[in-house]
This record gives structure tokens, C-alpha cells and sequence, in this order.
């Protein structure tokens, strides 16, 4: 008995829904790939080590960076009177605003991990590793022990946002090495994270409730981004066109971003 081949069919208002859906996300990406070119943040395209630019301007800079967030003084950033619940809902600001809006490379990123799956399960152990891994090199580099040039990790983010996009285009399932490569690249990501943290002037005695308090607002952040992406897409997970209609372009504008980055931030 000849076997036959079951075509999913995909009615036409369930497609032009899609479509849209994915257009508008392939669109976002473009405009945003034109508006910051090589660099998510505008500062670290200026501000590497050794680069002879200015502390000052620098902070100024990360804090344009943010969107309508108004230049701070010194004064500010360094108030002897602060007390530690305020230090930690000021840094948890400071972390929530590294991410919406201005870190288009780390948010690119976890889309790119919310890609690969259609479970709560499996999405929530990606983030949770990936959580774990930037938390230990943040920490680490934010207190000095591990010191990494910018010029070094900034590629090497990008790299790591193709990646995962393009395992995502080769492979339907995770693979048993993804939890491995994810922990790496959050390592990566952590010295970032750490970069960003470091340009803030830190107030004598709250080390620790600043850095706690960023770490809070680096997983808001990223929390927000995948909460609205499931909003957005959870409807189709189980549709057998999700994947060729969703996730294919979606993880193919994604890794051409981040392969155009790390060229750009290699070059530039």
C-alpha cells in the first residue's frame, strides 16, 4: 500500500496573522541593526580600555544609552546620604535599563533561546543557565577578579547571538550540548553585563547591594522579553507551520545580526 504524506494546511487569515507577526519582528530588527550599526550600546564602540576617551563623557555616553533617562551628575551617582534600599532600587533601574531598551544584543539573545523551544520547561532551564552563568562572571569582574578587554568580549557576545540562531535553523530539537554552549556564552555576556556596571560610580559601602541590585534588574529585563514574546507567539507553538513560519525567519535575521556584528566589532 503506497504511504501517503499528510500536507499541513494553513488557512489564509491564520497566515496573513503570522506573516505579520513575523514581518513586523524581521522589521524591528533591520531598524534597529541601522540605528546602532555595529554596537547595541553606543559606548562601547568609544569606551574600550585603553582608548584614551574621557571617564566623564564615557558615563555620559551609557547614560544617553538609555532611553529618557536624563544625564545624572556626580552628585547623583555618588549620595552619601543613599540608603541601602534606595542604592538597590536605583541599580535595579540601572539594570532594567541596560536591557529595555538599549541592549538589543542581550535581548536578541534570549530570543534566540526562546526560539529553540515551545515548552515552559526546557525555556525556563535556557534562561535559568544562562541567569546562573552571567551572575558568576558579573560578580567576579565587578570585584576585579577576572578582567576581560572589551575589544575581546564584544565580538564574542555577537558571535555567541549568531550561534544559537543558527542551531536554531539546523536543528528542530535542543541539542544535548545546548545547556554547555549556553553557560559559556552566559559567561560571556556576565563580563558585559560588567562593563556597564563598572562605569557607574558606586557609593562607598554598597558594593554588593549595587551589584545585587543590577543582577535584579538584568533579570527583569530579560523576564519582560520572553514574557512578551510568549504573549506574543505561544498561540502557534503547536501549529506544524510554526517552525517554517516563525522560527526560521525569525533565527535567520537574528543570526545574520549577530554575524554582522561580531565582522563590524572585529574590524572596527
Amino acid at each position: 500500500m503506497a504511504s501517503t504524506m499528510t500536507i499541513p494546511t494553513i488557512t489564509i487569515s491564520t497566515f496573513q496573522r503570522v506573516s505579520r507577526l513575523t514581518l513586523t519582528l524581521l522589521c524591528l530588527v533591520f531598524i534597529c541593526v541601522r540605528a546602532t550599526k555595529a554596537y547595541a550600546h553606543p559606548e562601547d564602540e568609544l569606551c574600550l580600555p585603553g582608548g584614551g576617551m574621557d571617564p566623564e563623557l564615557c558615563r555620559a555616553l551609557a547614560e544617553l544609552d538609555r532611553a529618557n533617562a536624563p544625564i545624572t551628575t556626580d552628585a547623583l551617582l555618588v549620595d552619601t546620604g543613599r540608603t541601602l534600599f534606595s542604592n538597590v532600587v536605583y541599580f535595579i533601574e540601572q539594570g532594567v535599563g541596560h536591557i529595555l531598551p538599549g541592549g538589543l544584543d542581550h535581548i536578541l539573545f534570549v530570543l534566540a533561546l526562546f526560539f529553540a523551544v515551545r515548552k515552559f520547561g526546557p525555556l525556563a532551564l535556557q534562561i535559568s543557565i544562562f541567569t546562573l552563568a552571567h551572575s558568576v562572571t558579573l560578580a567576579l569582574a565587578a570585584a576585579g577578579y577576572v578582567t576581560v578587554p572589551g575589544s575581546v568580549v564584544e565580538p564574542l557576545i555577537a558571535a555567541s547571538i549568531a550561534f544559537v540562531a543558527i542551531e536554531n535553523l539546523i536543528f528542530k530539537k535542543l541539542t544535548a550540548w545546548r545547556p554547555v554552549i549556553i553557560f559559556a556564552f552566559g559567561l560571556l555576556h556576565g563580563l558585559g553585563f560588567a562593563g556597564f556596571f563598572l562605569e557607574q560610580k558606586l557609593p562607598d559601602g554598597f558594593f554588593w547591594s549595587s551589584l545585587i541590585g543590577f543582577n535584579i534588574g538584568v533579570e527583569i529585563g530579560q523576564i519582560s522579553v520572553v514574557l512578551a514574546a510568549w504573549l506574543l507567539l505561544s498561540w502557534f507553538f503547536k501549529r506544524s507551520w510554526y517552525r517554517y513560519v516563525v522560527v526560521f525567519p525569525a533565527s535567520l535575521a537574528i543570526a545574520a545580526t549577530g554575524l554582522w556584528w561580531a565582522v563590524q566589532r572585529v574590524i572596527g
